[in-house]
């Protein structure tokens, strides 16, 4: 932030693009941070071991404190609010509802009556198979028909602050295919940099899924691989940017295929690429998204100028930066 002394908090702070925003706020010399998040069995707590923040509370008890004794909470002048359940094979549709949908609402509710600005991720999986156009400046998101359950909750808030008339006083991001350090925790959402990596460095060679449709050749789905180094410039510009509201697509703008991509890998690795193609799961062929791309043409005209990591560039910093040194944001130095 460009005053230091703002109070932030960051929910999902432990997660994967959460503690990278801590971690870029420490570099930007911001310290007074609440982190909030729910830290539960798996490894995520390791994000949080090398950055510099003010506090911590669980999910539970930030909601019980914006319910019954918001007081407590004191003022913020950011709320950044990353934290959600984000797998999109999730079936408890119950858990989504609470954890995505009506957490939102509450700390939204609660961040505008404190005249705080909220910042929220939605995502890009609530554009479904894009039948309906991947466009954040369409004002008609009803038509949107998300695949999963996931998505459905992203989008259902997405709706519920457009009809309570709040989109144009907060920010929802719309995230496309975000990869990079601090995500290893995510078990089967890891991007597939972090799972390649270690089947290459383990056997040689990478899996990709075969293509189902006829107008796609075998790992020629392709998608808009946003690196979290970027995504979290996005974020905090539009954070730091009053006159920015709504919905805006975060992502690179260009839409690569999973073969690129392996490519990258193998590149960063130094190994020739070796790629075997495997049938994809029958539960995920209804499901699946074969092409992605943001328009970030909204995200520019607000005023975002900064040069956009080229995939081979991005890759490379990871794997060679963080994967195979085994090292998170903050471990650098």
């Amino acid at each position: 932030m460009k005053n230091t002394e703002s109070r932030i908090l960051v929910t999902g702070g432990a997660g994967f693009i959460g503690s990278a925003l801590v971690w870029e706020l420490n570099r930007r010399g911001c310290e007074n941070i609440v982190v909030c998040d729910r830290l539960s069995t798996d490894e995520k707590w390791k994000n949080l071991v090398p950055l510099r923040f003010a506090d911590y509370i669980d999910g539970n008890d930030l909601l019980g404190a914006v319910q019954h004794s918001p007081a407590k909470l004191g003022r913020f002048d950011h709320v950044l609010h990353l934290g959600a359940c984000s797998a999109t094979t999730e079936r408890d549709a119950d858990y989504l509802m609470r954890n995505n949908y009506e957490f939102t609402k509450q700390l939204c509710q609660w961040s505008l009556a404190n005249q705080t600005r909220f910042v929220y991720a939605s995502s890009a999986a609530t554009y479904g198979d894009g039948a309906h156009g991947m466009n954040d400046q369409d004002p008609d998101i009803h038509k949107l028909r998300p695949l999963n359950m996931y998505g459905y909750s992203k989008h259902l808030f997405d709706l519920h602050a457009k009809r309570e008339g709040w989109l144009p006083s907060i920010v929802g991001l719309k995230y496309f295919n975000v990869y990079g350090p601090n995500e290893d925790h995510k078990a089967d959402m890891r991007s597939l940099v972090h799972k390649a990596c270690g089947q290459i460095l383990a056997t040689g060679k990478v899996q990709l899924f075969k293509s189902h449709r006829p107008d796609y050749k075998h790992g020629e789905q392709m998608r808009d691989f946003l690196y979290v180094k970027d995504a979290i410039h996005m974020t905090l510009h539009l954070a730091e940017t009053p006159s920015a509201g709504g919905l805006f697509n975060l992502g690179s703008g260009k839409a690569h295929t999973w073969i690129e991509l392996a490519t990258a890998i193998f590149t960063a690795l130094g190994k020739a690429p070796n790629i075997e193609f495997i049938d994809m799961p029958e539960h995920l062929q209804s499901k699946y998204q074969y092409y992605t791309c943001a328009d970030i043409a909204k995200l520019r005209a607000s005023g975002f100028t900064q040069d956009i990591t080229t995939l081979t560039e991005a890759v490379r910093d990871y794997v060679q930066g963080y994967l195979v040194p085994d090292k998170r944001l903050g471990d650098e130095a």
